[in-house]
């Protein structure tokens, strides 16, 4: 029995400790479902939380350009709100902004724009960053 109960013991630990590592996580959104959407932001806000020595990168191109665009976004509340959270960024393709004629001022304050939405999830998997293909059914 003490055998046992020292097993649990250990096991709860190690479990304790793997949740408190931070970690590093990129959500890849291409969907221009506004449900999609509003799972992204679901996730990202409950990981930050849960998880606030952690980073989250939200990385948008292709059809999800207007998740990111102030005047056409479904979430941008939620999003202006955890722009201003220190663990989670939001960035959106530049080469996807420019087949739409969009610019960095159509977006929704805060959200970054990179040179390339899929180069920008490549390199973060080479630094180490977990990756979360977002989508809903």
């Amino acid at each position: 029995m003490k055998k046992f109960i020292t097993l649990w013991v250990l096991l709860f630990a190690i479990i304790g400790h793997a949740q408190e590592t931070p970690v590093k996580i990129v959500f890849d959104v291409t969907s221009a479902d506004p449900a999609t959407h509003k799972s992204t932001l679901r996730h990202v806000k409950m990981m930050s939380q849960s998880y606030p020595d952690s980073q989250f990168e939200v990385v948008g191109y292709s059809g999800s350009l207007d998740m990111f665009l102030a005047d056409k976004s479904s979430v941008r509340e939620e999003m202006e709100a955890l722009i201003n959270n220190k663990n989670v960024s939001f960035r959106v393709c530049a080469a996807t902004m420019n087949r739409h004629k969009a610019t960095e001022e159509d977006l929704v304050k805060g959200v970054q724009s990179v040179p390339d939405g899929i180069m920008e999830i490549v390199t973060k998997q080479q630094q180490g960053w977990g990756y979360i293909k977002e989508a809903h059914n």
